[in-house]
């Protein structure tokens, strides 16, 4: 079920965010379980290559002896398969403080560290007394993990057995689960991606139902209520005859009928974008035109309606602000109207700001608050939600609306809007 109507389009967007939600929801856990795994997998390859070398050197260790006068005897080393299971077995020997001698080695020399490495292995189990580990580059240049062993004379450490085992196969091990790893991570994240997109299209689709039906009721009732206004509007008005023996009751039928159409309009247009069904167009706009243009268009222009205004720019939706303007000058119309007739209406437009002020009894106030909601009753023939559809443009452009008490007696209800920074 698609549409391209405004909010099938927001209910799609905020589907497409929701699947982006559960896949990186998803990705961040199953790369945190990498993570995890990963690090577990090398500590434990780890530990474990470097007990079996060191153990390895404690076994040779002991294969090797030293008898009463002081002689290292290596012979055993040749017969023992241990020996043989290495990168590389040797065992070293120091006599005073002279260089680190290497008494016996397999399969070469070359793979042994150089003389400083030699030395630091000596120097490391002679100081400690105990095994060494150390990771330490050949001579070929290749590089392994080192596990020494002393050799005990009579009192002193007489030799160092030295032991090694490759890096490079427990890295491909480990390089190969991290791609396997990787891989799962990015066939689970987009696993859940679909299933994310396929289970909010599902829980979406009888919103979207919803909403094709709300807008095709909208589209019916603007043309169930605003045609018949229209008929009713021309009958008045063309019927000269009836005009003339219903006077002066027509030119009142005339006003009450566009005074409902604007209404039915603003009605509309506020379900409209409640519903989703049309967006919010903001674009800078003089705001002191648009209200010398609405005061203008208006039936009661000249019912003594005086505008004020200086050049100001806001960001809004001409209709919207046009319908805002409409509201409040008709309010002031209806409820500044005196015991003799109807009283001048002063509008002022400056610095975002549309302030309308009639002459009547004015607006309690603890009544000004509520002359804003939306089901107020007014007099005068008011329905009463010509205010409420102020404050809700108002709020829809971000800014404020409000009545107040105005200098020397009557209403003053002003609806500020943020003024639009021009370069």
């Amino acid at each position: 079920m698609r549409t391209d109507r405004p909010a099938a389009a927001r209910l799609r967007r905020m589907r497409w965010r929701l699947t982006l939600l559960y896949a990186a929801v998803s990705a961040v856990s199953l790369i945190a379980l990498v993570v995890v795994a990963a690090a577990i997998d090398s500590r434990s390859a780890s530990r474990s290559r470097d007990a079996e070398v060191s153990g390895r050197a404690q076994a040779l260790s002991r294969a090797v002896w030293v008898d009463d006068r002081g002689a290292l005897h290596l012979e055993p080393l040749a017969e023992d398969g241990l020996a043989s299971r290495s990168a590389v077995t040797a065992v070293l020997q120091r006599a005073g403080p002279g260089p680190v001698d290497v008494r016996w080695v397999r399969p070469s020399r070359t793979v042994l560290p150089g003389e400083t490495g030699r030395a630091n292995l000596w120097t490391s189990t002679v100081r400690t007394q105990q095994p060494v580990l150390a990771t330490l580059t050949g001579a070929d240049g290749t590089e392994l993990r080192f596990a020494t062993a002393p050799v005990w004379g009579a009192e002193d450490i007489e030799a160092v057995v030295v032991t090694a085992a490759e890096l490079t196969p427990h890295q491909r091990d480990h390089a190969e689960l991290l791609r396997w790893l990787i891989t799962g991570c990015a066939v689970l994240t987009l696993a859940a991606a679909g299933a994310g997109h396929y289970v909010s299209g599902r829980s979406m689709r009888p919103a979207l139902r919803a909403l094709e039906q709300q807008e095709r009721f909208l589209a019916e009732a603007a043309h169930e209520l605003r045609t018949p206004l229209a008929v009713l509007r021309l009958a008045v008005e063309g019927d000269t005859t009836a005009r003339a023996r219903a006077e002066p009751g027509a030119p009142e039928a005339v006003r009450l009928v566009d005074h409902l159409d604007r209404l039915v309009a603003g009605l509309l247009s506020r379900a409209r974008i409640q519903a989703g069904s049309r967006e919010l167009e903001l674009t800078p706009l003089r705001l002191d035109q648009l209200v010398e243009q609405v005061v203008d268009e208006h039936p009661d222009a000249g019912a003594g309606i005086v505008v004020r205004s200086e050049p100001t720019i806001v960001r809004g939706d001409p209709d919207l602000l046009a319908q805002a303007v409409r509201n409040l000058v008709e309010n002031a119309l209806r409820h500044g109207r005196t015991p003799d007739g109807p009283s001048p209406v002063d509008v002022r437009v400056a610095a975002g700001r549309i302030s309308v002020r009639d002459h009547g009894p004015g607006i309690a106030e603890e009544e000004r608050e509520k002359v804003f909601g939306d089901r107020v009753t007014a007099g005068h023939g008011g329905i009463g939600v010509g205010l409420a559809i102020v404050r809700w443009v108002a709020e829809l452009h971000g800014g404020t609306a409000g009545a107040a008490a105005a200098d020397g007696g009557g209403a003053l209800v002003a609806l500020t809007l943020p003024e639009h920074a021009t370069s």
